[in-house]
């Protein structure tokens, strides 16, 4: 398995194709931006390729001074349970470990509809090495954890990848909400 930068139009197609099936029109940042900001280093667009070249998943990640936001990263629905996405996380580390790295999840423990997939999602980020960071965050109006592997990241630091990538405006669509409730955001079994 490979991660490789976006090149072609075909890449741009298949990657944008998984991008909309995979995330909520809310939580979607507009592609033409990413791609604008892949241009100037600020963000890398990559697919996640079997070694046999097949498109198995993406990856967004959004760069700023030592720090890594793993803003997008979906594995294809046929390459789901096959332990492509452990090995592309894994890869993922490798590729940023002289970086902080860090990813948001919506938030669990509170009525959704789909309840049962954050929770998967959250187990499946902490089996990874991932750690709960101890503050909560409305991006977009969308209530989101925000996990982080090695070291730890605050929220200012967080805060600053949206600031970077929006010209400074992050103040109109990231907040911080109150620090989650006694245990929310702890490890289960914590």
């Amino acid at each position: 398995m490979q991660l490789e930068t976006l090149s072609t139009h075909r890449q741009r197609r298949v990657w944008r194709k998984l991008y909309k099936q995979a995330f909520p029109r809310q939580e979607r940042k507009p592609f033409s931006l990413m791609r604008r900001r892949s241009r100037t280093r600020d963000m890398e667009l990559l697919s996640i390729r079997g070694d046999d070249g097949a498109f198995l998943g993406l990856a967004a990640v959004a760069l700023h001074e030592d720090l890594a936001l793993l803003a997008y990263f979906a594995v294809s629905a046929d390459a789901r349970g096959k332990g492509v996405g452990s090995e592309a996380l894994a890869l993922l580390k490798a590729r940023y470990r002289d970086r902080r790295l860090f990813l948001e999840i919506e938030r669990t423990g509170v009525p959704a509809q789909n309840a049962e997939q954050r929770v998967r999602r959250k187990a499946f980020y902490l089996r990874a090495g991932f750690s709960p960071c101890p503050f909560l965050v409305s991006l977009f109006g969308v209530e989101m954890e925000v996990l982080c592997f090695g070291a730890p990241v605050s929220f200012e630091a967080y805060r600053s990848v949206y600031a970077r990538f929006s010209g400074g405006r992050a103040d109109r669509f990231v907040r911080l909400l109150s620090p989650p409730a006694s245990g929310e955001n702890a490890r289960p079994g914590r």
